[in-house]
């Protein structure tokens, strides 16, 4: 069983969330990312056809991230790679992980992958998810100090500059937020967006995220959590939404931002009717997100905040039904869960 607190495991220079995230948990993980990340079928493609010849299979349109059922999918599988890899650099999924990262991020694949996005017809492409996660596997690569990371990390930067190139353009335009509990979700992707822009330095798209973020929660209050959840979430809208807005408070006026926002926090696990329905399924990575969306609420409130204890003590009954719910056997609902437990038990959110 995954323990319920930050426990400040130190490896490779950042904190680990939970002293039992180890190798074996790792490669528990890492082997749902590496089994789907050349799988391209089945593959559920978002794809806008300019003309005949875009009728081309998904190796082909995007040859770096068509594996995994769906690009975004893929593209946060490589992510996860990416961050084992580093968390540890000495088991047997790091090698396999670099041998799967060099297949992919070559300089043709991610020249197609860039004409691919912002070709006619493509300026919704996975905005904001799909395209949040990538800035995040940007990110997780200028981090990791390492010969091969930083090859990497020069031969995806076309890509990463047209994202953050089309959601720079995007949110200016967008007057209000999107509050789904699924891809749409604006709060969940700035809260990426955000984490990015400071750890890249990128300080005018961090401004333009953060003025954007000011603009469309702050005078948010009383939040309905009990409408939550919809019945295909693996976002909390009223989570995700406080989870991107102590991003840029700081504690006591988060706190009282919060306490006006949620005044009160009642959240059971959630369960899944049928683990063989991809869209049902969603409701176990619903777990693993809200846990790590509490864990970052927490961990934003003065330390003598009284609600950190009961805080900390949800978000590990959520971890652990999540945890519990990742099954490699159903495809479409289970290729992605890997991604969001390791989001979750690393602490990626918090460093």
């Amino acid at each position: 069983m995954l323990r319920p607190l930050l426990l400040g495991l130190s490896c490779c220079g950042f904190l680990l969330a939970d002293s039992d995230f180890d190798q074996t948990l790792a490669a528990r993980f890492a082997r749902l990312a590496l089994d789907c990340v050349r799988q391209e079928y089945p593959n559920k493609i978002a794809h806008a056809l300019n003309s005949d010849a875009d009728v081309r299979p998904p190796r082909e349109l995007t040859p770096a991230f068509y594996g995994c059922y769906d690009w975004h999918s893929s593209v946060h599988g490589h992510w996860l790679l990416v961050r084992l890899a580093r968390l540890f650099p000495e088991a047997p999924i790091a090698a396999d992980a670099r041998r799967a990262l060099a297949e992919s991020l070559t300089s043709a694949h991610v020249t197609q992958e860039v004409n691919y996005l912002t070709a006619k017809g493509r300026n919704t492409f996975e905005r904001p998810y799909g395209l949040a996660w990538l800035l995040q596997l940007a990110a997780e690569l200028k981090e990791w100090d390492d010969p091969d990371a930083r090859r990497w990390s020069a031969t995806l930067h076309p890509l990463e500059q047209a994202a953050a190139g089309v959601l720079a353009s995007w949110l200016p335009k967008l007057q209000h937020p999107i509050r789904t509990g699924e891809h749409a979700n604006t709060a969940f992707g700035m809260g990426l967006m955000l984490d990015y822009a400071r750890i890249t330095a990128n300080t005018e798209f961090g401004r333009l995220v953060e003025s954007r973020v000011r603009d469309y929660y702050l005078s948010d209050k009383n939040c309905p959590l009990s409408y939550e959840p919809s019945g295909e979430d693996f976002l909390s809208p009223c989570l995700a939404e406080a989870d991107v807005v102590r991003r840029i408070l700081p504690p006591t006026e988060f706190a009282g931002w919060f306490t006006a926002f949620l005044p009160t926090l009642d959240l059971v696990p959630t369960r899944v009717s049928d683990v063989t329905d991809g869209r049902l399924y969603h409701l176990a990575g619903l777990n693993l997100s809200r846990a790590w969306m509490l864990e970052g609420i927490a961990s934003k409130l003065p330390s003598d905040d009284a609600r950190r204890p009961s805080l900390a003590a949800l978000a590990a009954r959520l971890k652990q039904a999540g945890i519990e719910s990742i099954r490699g056997e159903h495809y479409e609902g289970g290729h992605w869960l890997g991604s969001f437990a390791v989001y979750l038990v690393s602490g990626r959110g918090l460093s």
